[in-house]
């Protein structure tokens, strides 16, 4: 008995010890996205202070009131979340579409189809061949230019592929015996099955999209048809070169807005809509990774 006492004893010193290490670390990670958050709500004269931030002592909105000042920014919102969720959408289509054959090891051709989708990992055409391509496409100023060329990854092509190569094939052989077809098996055996990946991917595609900025610029004209990340990097590069010119919302010193709590509110505003998604695919993330990246 006083040797299980013992026992229980240690086993619970080093679930608090465990716990406290946790914790700490937890709040290390959580702290800068914290001092963000303060910083975009601060006034100049906290913000330039020197020392650990864990509250201000005035709350307020100048910083967003500026970012969000650009009368274009509402539709640049708005075509940020259509471009993400219709390229999210299309893009995980083509992805379960490509590396659901390419994982059958009878199917004709499949090492030369797979290393032709290699090649094009680590060799491009380069910027001026593509831009040519788009504009032969008729893909100039439009919507659809932010979507298309970006519709599959090899990348994510090769993860999922090999996930595909080691699903228990008596589930697949299973379905063909009651007479289902390659694309009944897809839909209502594999996809489930690959649940994991496909959800780290929509993860990684949602993110990709949200973030991206440069095929925008190139190829948008319309200001009316571009992204919020362009809009908001250009807000930035104003206040790096020209932050005397920044529009003051008073006259005192301490009112004046500066680039510290724009870039603040900036960074806030952009990754708002990720951090809502992210709790709902984070069970998915860690096992999606692990499992896809299997050598098949």
């Amino acid at each position: 008995m006083k040797r299980l006492a013992k026992k229980k004893t240690k086993i619970d010193g080093f679930d608090v010890i465990n716990n406290i290490i946790l914790i700490l670390f937890a709040v290390v990670v959580f702290y800068p996205f914290w001092d963000l958050l303060l910083t975009s709500f601060s006034n100049p004269v906290e913000t330039t202070s020197l020392g650990l931030h864990l509250w201000i002592s005035e709350w307020r909105i100048d910083s967003y009131q500026y970012a969000l000042s650009d009368p274009v920014v509402g539709y640049a919102y708005i075509n940020t979340i259509l471009r993400t969720v219709i390229g999210t959408i299309l893009a995980i289509i083509m992805t379960i579409m490509a590396p659901y054959p390419l994982s059958k090891r009878l199917l004709p051709g499949r090492s030369i189809i797979t290393i032709y989708f290699l090649i094009t990992m680590f060799f491009s055409g380069g910027l001026i061949p593509f831009y040519l391509l788009i504009r032969s496409l008729k893909l100039i100023n439009s919507f659809w230019v932010m979507v298309i060329p970006s519709m599959l990854s090899v990348y994510n092509v090769v993860i999922l592929r090999n996930y595909m190569m080691n699903i228990d094939k008596t589930l697949e052989e299973s379905a063909f015996m009651d007479g289902a077809g390659y694309i009944t098996t897809l839909v209502n055996i594999v996809i489930p099955v690959s649940k994991p990946v496909i959800a780290t991917i929509i993860l990684w595609t949602a993110v990709g999209h949200w973030n991206e900025w440069f095929h925008a610029m190139i190829f948008i004209r319309d200001e009316k048809k571009t992204v919020l990340q362009v809009i908001f990097r250009r807000m930035l590069l104003f206040l790096k070169t020209e932050s005397e010119q920044l529009m003051e919302l008073s006259l005192e010193k301490e009112r004046q807005i500066i680039g510290a709590t724009v870039r603040a509110a900036i960074t806030m505003i952009t990754i708002g809509p990720i951090i809502l998604v992210y709790p709902f695919l984070q069970k998915y993330f860690i096992k999606g990774i692990m499992v896809g990246s299997l050598k098949g």
